[in-house]
Formats: C-alpha cells, structure tokens, sequence
C-alpha cells in the first residue's frame, strides 16, 4: 500500500535538529527477517501468529480484523495481517447483531492497513512533551498554570505537568466536548474543570494529555498535529502515521446511541473517540492512524535510546525519564494486557478501538497488536485477554531462545 502523505505537513527544522550529527553513531534500523536471527523461539511466533488467525475469524470474532508486528533488536520477525479492516454495513439494534457485507464488498487487512490507535495517540503526547524537556522549554515539574494561566481551575490546584504525565493530576477522566455547541464552549468547559480527587491520586484520564496538549500547542505556538510531525515521525520515516482523516484505514463503529456518545453512523478513516472528533481530530488523547510497521519503528527508536538510523528524537537519558517507574504516558508492568512480558520494566498501552503495543527494555522485544474490536460496534465488557495471551507468546519466544 502506497504512504499516505500527512495531511497537515508542514516544512520545520525539528526534525533535521534531531538527527545524529557528526561524530555520532547511528541506531540500526529494522529489517525484516526469520524469528532464528532475531533470537526468538520460531514455534512460539508461529502460535502467536495462528491464535491472532483465530480471533478474527467465525461469526462473531474478537476482531473483525488484526494486524501483527514482532521484533528483537534490530530485526522485525513478525509481521501479518488476518481478517477483514471493512467486514460490516452497519450494527442491527433490534436483532442485536451485525450486518454482514457480502464477501466480495469487503475489504482485507494488509500489513499496510492504517488502524485507529485511540489512546496509543497518549504516547505520542508524552514524547512530545519530553521533547520540550529535553530542550529547557518545559518544565516537568512546573505548574501548568505558568503556561495556561487563563486555565485557571487547572492552576488554582496547582496541577503540574508531571501529574499530566502519570495521570496523577485528579482530574476526572473525561468531559462530554461532544455535546458542546462549538470550539469556543468546548475550551470554556477544559479551562473551569476542577481536580474531582486529591493531588497525587492516580485516576487514568484523557483531560490530562489534552491540557498536556494545550500547554504543547501554547509554548511551542504550533499545533500538536505539526509537534508529532516534525518531530518524532517525519526523523522516524513513519510516513503511515498521522492524525486523520485516513481514508483506507480500518473501519470501527457504526456509531449510535444509546451504546455510544454521538449519532455518526459507521466510522472509517475518521477518529472514533467522540471528544477528538469533536476537537477536529487532533487531540492529545486520541486521533492517531498508524500502521503495525510504522509503530515496530517507533518502539525500536526508544528501545534504541531514542535514536533510529540517522535520526534521534530523544536523548538516552530522557528516554528513561520517559519509561522508568511511574512511567510518563506509558503504563509500566500491566499483566492485564502485558502478559508474562511484564514484571522487568515493559512499558506500553492499548486503546479502546482494540490496539496495544509492548515494548520490553529487558529483552529488547517489542510487541504490536492493531485491531478493530469495536467493528461493528464497541463490546459491553472489553476483553483484553487476547492482548494478554499474545504478549506471553512473545514473552515465551524470549525465554525459549
């Protein structure tokens, strides 16, 4: 499949600023080949490869469609494609069923099919962020309210851009953007939002990475969208990653309520997070389409220090700021879909339209899961026991070398 081009590129000097000046080693970049050379256990993978076969096929399958990338060191090892990114019409509320395209009108996942990351787009966020702390135009452990003074809610509390980054600010997970009238009410409701727990509380929210991005946007004087650009997947190559519109992109929910927050019929190439699309698309939670190969790079950057060929969009020191405990953005240790890859420092996570992604300082490994769980519409109870499972095969690849 064919690169899209980033819809809202822009010319920059960042990410030539990052790239490894003279004097300074190159990261080696992934290349594909067999899972001996990449020393994981074939056997294994071949399982990981099957089970993933498995879930996206029958009449109701965890996904209707997965795509797959494993790696160590250098070499990408796996990467596969199964089931349909287009299987359903639409969603039958009276039958509580799907509505089944015809074979011929459906559409297959290839390892190049762009899926919706959802909340992988947090990851993204934070790099951004430690970016700026990296180069002295942020501060980790300054008061937001120092950059957004007009968010004066979010400075009385003294919220810090630390407690963004581990979720620890007390701010409640979400608001409902999607029913506001226009942009302006929609800042109006993120500038009066008030901590509903104590500083220091950790409660996993999505306001945190959106006044992370206000902050971003407001110190940069760029949009998010340009920030993630320029500056991590322009140096990285990921020319497959962008924020949307992404039109040969996986499709997700054949959006309704009362299961959902908005009445938008069935989702392609358009962010399924209620609030990002009510923010335009680009938002610092969720808006992000990327591929398997595309999100292989980026864990292979950070389990490189931070560089990838000639490019480098971290330094070592703040990748590890970025990936040791808590964590900033990135969960640490999660069994629940980290599997036996957890307990050494493996840092990653999912999002709710189905991906994940693992990536594993320890042994060098990383794991990527893209799937569209929500197709034709969101599961009550979200199953990341598939997650789970895949990450122990991989985990088990490792120790069977």
């Amino acid at each position: 499949m064919p690169s899209p081009e980033h819809s809202r590129s822009t010319c920059g000097s960042r990410g030539a600023a990052r790239r490894g000046g003279s004097g300074e080693l190159s990261a080696p970049r992934l290349r594909s080949d067999t899972a001996e050379r990449a020393g994981l256990d074939p056997a294994q993978l071949h399982r990981l490869v099957q089970e993933v076969r498995r879930l996206t096929a029958g009449e109701r399958p965890w996904a209707a469609g997965a795509a797959l990338a494993v790696g160590r060191g250098p070499v990408l090892a796996v990467e596969e494609a199964a089931g349909w990114a287009v299987r359903y019409a639409a969603y039958d509320a009276r039958s509580g069923s799907a509505v089944e395209l015809p074979e011929p009108s459906r559409v297959p996942v290839t390892p190049g099919t762009p899926f919706d990351l959802a909340s992988l787009t947090k990851l993204f966020t934070s790099v951004a962020a430690v970016q700026q702390i990296e180069r002295g135009t942020l501060g980790i452990d300054a008061e937001i309210g120092a950059y957004l003074p007009d968010f004066r809610a979010a400075a009385r509390a003294g919220i810090t851009v630390r407690q963004l980054l581990t979720h620890t600010s007390g701010l409640r997970p979400e608001l409902p953007l999607y029913d506001c009238a226009d942009h302006a009410e929609r800042l109006a409701l993120l500038r009066a939002e008030r901590p509903a727990a104590a500083s220091g509380t950790h409660c996993y929210s999505d306001l945190n990475m959106l006044l992370l991005q206000q902050v971003l946007e407001r110190i940069t004087g760029r949009r998010l969208d340009t920030l993630v650009h320029d500056g991590i997947t322009r140096p990285l190559g990921m020319t497959a990653t962008r924020f949307g519109p992404c039109p040969d992109a996986a499709a997700t929910e054949d959006q309704r309520r009362p299961w959902a927050k908005a009445d938008r019929g069935m989702l392609r190439g358009v962010v399924h997070d209620e609030n990002a699309w009510a923010l335009g698309g680009v938002a610092g939670h969720a808006g992000l389409f990327s591929t398997a190969r595309d999100l292989a790079v980026f864990c292979r950057a950070l389990l490189a220090g931070g560089g990838y060929g000639p490019a480098r969009i971290l330094g070592p020191d703040f990748v590890d700021l970025l990936l040791t405990p808590p964590g900033l953005g990135f969960a640490l240790d999660q069994p629940w879909f980290m599997g036996e890859l957890a307990g050494r420092g493996a840092a990653g996570h999912t999002g709710f339209t189905g991906p994940m992604l693992v990536l594993d300082r320890a042994t060098d490994t990383f794991l990527v899961l893209l799937a569209n769980t929500v197709h034709p519409r969101r599961p009550h109870i979200a199953d990341s026991r598939p997650r789970a499972a895949a990450a122990t095969c991989v985990a088990r690849a490792v120790r069977g070398r």
